[in-house]
This record gives C-alpha cells, sequence and structure tokens, in this order.
C-alpha cells in the first residue's frame, strides 16, 4: 500500500544533510525496491533544500514510520517534522493517466 511520507527540515539542518548525504544515498539504493517516487522539497525562490517527499509501498503506517526511521538522515536529526499518510494515487502521468478510467 502507498504511503507518503513528508519530512520538513530542521532549522540548521543544511550542515547535517551534507554530512549524511553519502549515508542516505546509500541508504536509498539499499531500499529503492519500496521507493515509488523520492526527493527533496525546495524552496522556490531561493532553491535550498526544505525538506523531502516520499511515496513508499509498505504494508502499514507503523512500516512507513519504521522505514524513514531507518534512513541515516533521521537519525542525523535532518527532519525535526514527519508526516505520514495512506495515499491513493488517482491521476496523472505517472500512474497512468485516470485510475477511474481503467477499471
Amino acid at each position: 500500500m502507498p504511503f507518503s511520507i513528508l519530512g520538513r527540515d530542521a532549522p540548521g539542518s543544511d550542515a547535517p544533510r551534507r554530512q549524511h548525504l553519502d549515508a542516505h544515498l546509500a541508504h536509498v539504493e539499499r531500499v529503492i525496491d519500496r521507493i515509488l517516487v523520492a526527493g527533496p522539497l525546495r524552496d522556490p525562490s531561493s532553491g535550498a533544500t526544505v525538506g523531502s517527499l516520499l511515496v513508499v509501498d509498505v504494508p502499514d503506517a507503523a512500516a512507513a514510520r519504521a522505514f524513514i526511521e531507518a534512513d541515516p538522515y533521521y537519525a542525523a536529526g535532518v527532519w525535526d517534522e514527519i508526516a505520514i499518510e495512506a495515499f491513493s494515487p488517482a491521476a496523472g502521468t505517472w500512474v497512468g493517466g485516470l485510475a477511474w478510467k481503467r477499471r
């Protein structure tokens, strides 16, 4: 089941984000089979990274929580807010158009 994970960066997280980037990317490579889409969120004015968005394929919210807590960025305190929600992909090019038309 898809879950969205939104991690908002903690104040002053630029340095730990850079310091743990290699470990974070290695982690992403290890779990790529469960990631539907993921990437950094950027401030539209400055381009600075302000968080992360992941959509992952895991069985439940507890598994989504465990998934994000296994990321080196979590241990480094990069994110100070994490929101996890069940996600129902319904429309867009990434989901092949309009889900309700494929029934």
